[in-house]
């Protein structure tokens, strides 16, 4: 089999594939064979790359596959059923160790590569507009980089929630992106500013809430928007970490909330992970809930995927294919 390493901390160019022997289920593990991982890149809270915990680390992603072995005890699952995952180092491969409690059964109708792409993201943007700042019908959200994997999805659960969404993206060709995932606004910061123009569609009022998935960039023009008692979600960092602010900016600006989250805060118990997963495929399956997949690599090419995003290229999930 293949699957992807990094031997120590760096750029896209640390990602190397390599050979291995494929693993065996141990006890309460399931096997899966030909997943279709989506790359993602491990940043921690200070937005540098985690080191790895030794020197031969297979990153982390989600994936979906089949199932072709199952380990002692596991008996909800048999080999041939197909099922997606996410966060689980090795999943970079054509053959990948699933723990049973991790792995989730793929619906009929849903694809490999559509169930592949919407895990990790498709939870994110479910806790962010249903946990983290519940949408209620009427209320405005500013999302930043609409057009990115989480941004077009976060867009749809908003809208479907009976929300108005102000996008911001880089391009134009972002911005049709956008649109066509419901936005009612879109702005494009390269050539506007943001926060300006954002208030000046509100009439000065500022938007309920700012989901922002890129951090330094955006942070303050953010805290500008916001409503008295409004909420600054700070989901993601691809522009670097956001800087040391004073908290009397939030009282003096309208009682105003900021706050980080991370997705083990909303998976506290097999029942709110399931939940939020079967939300999903719901919507997929109806058609409420489009999954755009933006490019494919061959998993041997796991270093170009990551060069995407770092320089801002994407637009939707990338699939690495074994």
């Amino acid at each position: 089999m293949r699957r992807i390493e990094f031997h120590r901390i760096g750029g896209p160019d640390v990602l190397t594939s390599l050979s291995a022997t494929p693993p065996r289920p141990a006890p309460a593990n399931r096997w899966c064979r030909s997943p279709r991982p989506a790359s993602t890149t491990s940043t921690s809270t200070t937005g540098k790359a985690r080191p790895p915990s030794n020197c031969s680390t297979p990153p982390a992603g989600e994936a979906a596959g089949t199932v072709t072995a199952v380990g002692e005890g596991v008996h909800h699952h048999a080999p041939g059923d197909r099922v997606s995952w996410f966060g689980l180092s090795g999943s970079y491969a054509d053959h990948a160790i699933v723990t049973a409690a991790s792995a989730v059964a793929v619906p009929d109708g849903i694809t490999d590569k559509t169930a592949g792409s919407m895990m990790l993201q498709g939870v994110t943007a479910h806790y962010l507009a249903t946990s983290t700042w519940p949408v209620q019908r009427g209320q405005t959200a500013l999302v930043h980089a609409a057009a990115g994997g989480v941004g077009q999805l976060l867009t749809q659960i908003i809208k479907m929630r009976g929300g108005r969404v102000i996008a911001t993206v880089s391009t134009e060709e972002k911005a049709a992106i956008a649109r066509t995932h419901g936005a009612d606004h879109v702005i494009n910061y390269s050539t506007d500013d943001f926060a300006t123009a954002t208030l000046e569609l509100l009439g000065g009022r500022g938007v309920d809430v700012v989901y922002d998935g890129v951090g330094k960039g955006t942070f303050a023009g953010g805290l500008q928007v916001l409503r008295h008692r409004g909420m600054l979600v700070v989901y993601g960092l691809s522009s670097g970490p956001v800087p040391p602010f004073d908290l009397m900016d939030l009282n003096v600006n309208g009682s105003l909330f900021v706050t980080s989250p991370n997705p083990p805060s909303y998976l506290q118990n097999p029942d709110e992970f399931i939940g939020r997963i079967k939300d999903l495929f719901t919507w997929v399956s109806s058609g409420s809930l489009d999954v755009r997949v933006g490019a494919r690599y061959p998993l041997a090419e796991a270093a170009r995927a990551h060069d995407s995003p770092e320089n801002r290229r994407t637009t939707g999930k990338l699939l690495l294919v074994p």
